[in-house]
């Protein structure tokens, strides 16, 4: 956590991180390096409202498995946050961003995404408070059109209101396209796969 008495722009990645790869590795170096957010969040989640098969007993075991990995990287300024293993399921990323602005009211957040969940985003929980209160900067994913996902929802402020529904839109939402940022063509599934399958995914493996 962040000295209480300075004000700080923290980037929260979430994830349930089963396991890190060196994707999420190269988003992190991107994070701490080349914006201006003094700090990474890594916040493994439990279980994630889209997941429903995964296994919560395992949230502890890949908080702990990503304190050691972080522990590889110390050129990176990330830390591994625990706070979705201590909130009610489920664990909505709003409730997340809610908690970490009351334990640290001081820091300003931005929660960090693909694009392909930028894609899904209508589906997520009072996400146009997420976009409006907290803000989302989006890294590329193979197969996604980044700008035109970001137009799309700005579009629903377009007029002062949120897509029709009669939700105040007049803060705007905050997209911030990070076109420069890695290509992750890996995903934790197919590393879960080929581990299973028999193959040496070592090298994936942060």
């Amino acid at each position: 956590m962040t000295d209480s008495c300075k004000k700080m722009k923290i980037a929260v990645y979430t994830g349930t991180f089963n396991p890190l790869h060196v994707g999420h590795l190269a988003i992190m170096k991107y994070l701490t390096h080349k914006h201006d957010f003094g700090m990474v969040y890594l916040v493994v989640s439990p279980q994630s409202p889209f997941k429903e098969f995964m296994k919560v007993e395992t949230g502890s075991e890949r908080y702990l498995a990503a304190l050691d990995a972080v522990s590889r990287h110390p050129e990176l300024s990330v830390h591994v946050d625990d706070i979705e293993l201590n909130l009610p399921a489920p664990q909505y990323t709003i409730r997340t961003l809610d908690a970490l602005k009351a334990r640290e009211p001081e820091n300003e957040f931005t929660l960090i995404m693909g694009a392909d969940n930028l894609a899904d985003i209508r589906k997520w929980k009072d996400y146009r408070r997420i976009l409006t209160e907290y803000g989302a900067a989006v890294y590329p994913r193979k197969g996604y059109d980044m700008e035109a996902l970001r137009d799309s929802l700005m579009s629903e402020c377009r007029g002062g209101k949120g897509g029709g529904s009669g939700v105040d839109c007049r803060g705007k939402y905050r997209i911030m396209l990070m076109e420069d940022a890695p290509m992750v063509d890996i995903s934790s599934t197919q590393i879960r796969e080929g581990i299973a399958a028999g193959r040496d995914m070592s090298s994936y493996i942060m």
